[in-house]
């Protein structure tokens, strides 16, 4: 079956509410994949997907019906995931929404439990702290970040924790004031790092375990590049290094992390884009593997992944290659469990596109599974039943 054939059948089933879930059990070691969406005509919200160890993608259907889930989040024991509703006007606020769901692993239907308002417009991000007590939020048009604690049944408590982004980057048109676009927690729980595109800047907080409170750290923040729109970031296993990738630069930053005092040094920028690029680009997602030997980055404009080697002990990167990711506008990307393979959401060519990564190269090669998905725009793994 076509990618646009599979997608009408998809769409259509969606829009007569006629879609039969998958039932029965899965495969052994096969997860179960949530892909969050842009919502509109074709999407009506989070799909969900069967993936096995071969790296092949069954689809299910329409896992839970929300408006803009555009970024998705799983707490680790895989009972919840929580999505960004990515809006303006959340229950006549002038905010975006957090909903939060229970995961029903043999179905892979999810339960509403309760939403929230993100406390700020456009959120763009959601993860959560290790210990799973706190969900944390980037609201971009709002230039703000929000802590909420989680309850014993997973559903989403009234804001613990908030800060105001203040200032502006040199880009009048994109950075006219702050834009946080992603929040993460350090390896250790201690502090929470935020990514500011309209503050080229990588901003860092002190959350309190006990009441979920957000404090500037000392330090507060290290500058990137400027103009460049600092967008998401990854930390190396190592906990030693910490990369940034900017949007509008199409550049990776590279950082040096002091873990006792959250602490940032610049040590390397080296550009994501190939040597001959001159289009317009807005570099999107980035990730670092589990071993640390490689890290990859995803540039929307030659649609393509630029992939690097680590150099070990010194985190310096180093190209490899770009690889086309079959299909345009890739906002995120994400390595399976495994870490054999990395999905590539597509956005505007309503796909997810499966590549094999070469353990010893770190280079990547396209399957033949490639599956339609509605403006896919977010990728997570839970455990299947």
């Amino acid at each position: 079956m076509t990618g646009a054939r599979a997608f009408a059948i998809l769409t259509l089933a969606v829009c007569l509410g006629q879609f039969t879930w998958a039932q029965g059990s899965s495969a052994s070691h096969s997860y179960l994949m949530y892909v969050g969406t842009y919502t509109g005509p074709e999407s009506k919200g989070i799909y969900a997907f069967r993936f096995d160890p071969r790296g092949r993608l069954r689809s299910v259907g329409l896992a839970a019906e929300t408006t803009n889930p555009s970024f998705l989040a799983v707490d680790r024991q895989q009972r919840f995931l929580y999505a960004v509703n990515e809006i303006s006007d959340f229950k006549g606020e002038n905010s975006g929404g957090v909903s939060a769901f229970s995961i029903d692993h043999k179905t892979a239907r999810l339960a509403l439990l309760n939403e929230v308002s993100s406390r700020g417009a456009g959120p763009c991000h959601v993860s959560l702290d290790s210990t799973g007590k706190y969900v944390l939020v980037a609201n971009y048009d709002g230039g703000s970040v929000a802590v909420f604690p989680v309850l014993p049944d997973g559903r989403l408590g009234e804001r613990s924790g908030f800060a105001q982004h203040r200032g502006h980057g040199p880009n009048a048109e994109r950075q006219a004031g702050p834009h946080a676009h992603e929040i993460q927690m350090s390896p250790d729980n201690r502090f929470a790092l935020v990514a500011d595109l309209g503050l080229d800047r990588l901003l860092v907080y002190r959350l309190d375990p006990a009441h979920g409170t957000l404090t500037a750290n000392e330090p507060p923040s290290v500058l990137v590049e400027p103009g460049a729109g600092a967008r998401h970031f990854d930390f190396h296993p190592d906990r030693k290094h910490v990369y940034v990738l900017n949007e509008m630069g199409g550049k990776i930053t590279g950082l040096t992390y002091d873990a006792a005092k959250g602490s940032l040094r610049n040590q390397q920028l080296i550009s994501s884009l190939p040597r001959d690029y001159k289009g317009h680009n807005d570099s999107a997602e980035i990730a670092v593997s589990r071993d640390g030997r490689f890290l990859y980055s995803s540039n929307r404009g030659p649609d393509d992944i630029a992939v690097f080697a680590v150099e070990a002990g010194k985190g310096t990167l180093r190209l490899i290659e770009h690889v086309s990711t079959k299909g345009k506008t890739p906002r995120n990307f994400a390595i399976d469990p495994t870490g054999q393979y990395l999905l590539v959401a597509n956005q505007d060519s309503n796909n997810i596109v499966v590549f094999r990564i070469d353990p010893k190269s770190g280079r990547l090669t396209a399957t033949a599974e490639t599956i339609a998905v509605p403006s896919p725009v977010c990728i997570v793994f839970v455990n299947a039943e």
